[in-house]
């Protein structure tokens, strides 16, 4: 069970695959963790189901007001533009290289790990994606499997990764499991 743990969700203002987003979230919520909507914006950030616009969700933080530390993990979910914005962005890499640095699990499903390779946190690691990120992830160091959910590491030091919405249901009882640890 997640009590009293709180959960960051990091989504950039546009392109965030919106189911990756809110099953997630439920989850987290039915396992009784807190979940919290970072994003580089203030405001609302606007979800997509694949091309089209989907619901607007409110921002709780921005990266600027907020750090690994104030979080018992991190939810990266995919879509396309989302992690490509999150990476052009230095506080949002930041943001996410500090769970790394302080051993804290990190979820990401999709196209999410974009934003992995630029925090540089994959190198020796396994993982998973959709498979047109394959190349990237090994040409920044880590071995990539095609597996509905690839757990890499033990303990709060754990990588969660999956490839595509069909992978949820694995990608989020893993993710809950990491962050129950």
């Amino acid at each position: 069970m997640l009590n009293d743990k709180t959960i960051a969700f990091l989504v950039a203002p546009e392109g965030v695959e919106q189911v990756e987003l809110t099953e997630p979230w439920k989850a987290v919520k039915q396992a009784g963790g807190t979940p919290k909507l970072i994003s580089t914006q203030p405001g609302q950030i606007q979800g997509f189901n694949h091309l089209d616009k989907a619901d607007r969700f409110p921002v709780d933080a921005t990266v600027d007001e907020m750090s690994a530390s104030d979080f018992d993990g991190l939810v990266l979910p995919g879509g396309v533009a989302n992690p490509d914005m999150l990476r052009t962005v230095p506080a949002a890499v930041r943001f996410v290289k500090g769970f790394f640095d302080a051993g804290k699990p990190v979820a990401a499903i999709c196209h999410a790990p974009w934003t992995l390779v630029e925090a540089d946190v994959v190198r020796g690691r396994t993982v998973t994606s959709w498979p047109s990120l394959q190349t990237d992830l090994r040409n920044a160091g880590a071995t990539w499997e095609d597996k509905e959910v690839v757990v890499c590491g033990s303990g709060p030091n754990t990588l969660i990764t999956s490839r595509k919405p069909d992978d949820l249901k694995a990608f989020n009882q893993a993710a809950v499991d990491a962050f129950s640890g």
